[in-house]
């Protein structure tokens, strides 16, 4: 009887913005997350641009710097993931998990008046929760 082969790593990678202090402040939370166990194994905080872009990539894991990546059209993407490896679209988890972001964590949602004052503590509450969810899975 042989072994199954592992299946492929495959990444869903988005980001979703937020402010500090104004509304004119803009954060852009980058997330990457595994298709097959849904946990998030990359989280990178700074503009839209691909510096950002970069840091999540340097965060990653190193068995997933060969995954197959799933991206919306941002450009930045390009400069981090290349040829094959980078697939446009495909981000449905990605995207029900920062709705869950935004519903779960008040500093999150659009239109508030409850948000962070500094970067340093909505960075801290994000990583709470990304290793609180990322525990509930078995």
């Amino acid at each position: 009887m042989s072994i199954p082969a592992p299946a492929p790593l495959v990444l869903e990678c988005d980001e979703l913005c937020t402010f500090v202090m104004r509304h004119t402040h803009q954060l852009w939370i980058w997330l990457a997350m595994d298709r097959h166990t849904r946990k998030i194994v990359s989280c990178f905080m700074g503009r839209r641009d691909a510096i950002s872009a970069f840091g999540l990539w340097e965060g990653l894991p190193t068995p997933y710097l060969d995954a197959v990546c799933h991206t919306d059209r941002l450009g930045a993407y390009k400069s981090v993931v290349f040829g094959a490896l980078h697939r446009i679209g495909g981000t449905q988890h990605m995207e029900r998990f920062n709705a869950t972001l935004r519903v779960r964590l008040a500093h999150l949602v659009r239109k508030t008046l409850s948000f962070s004052r500094k970067q340093a503590n909505l960075e801290m509450l994000i990583w709470l929760f990304i290793h609180r969810y990322n525990a509930s899975f078995p």
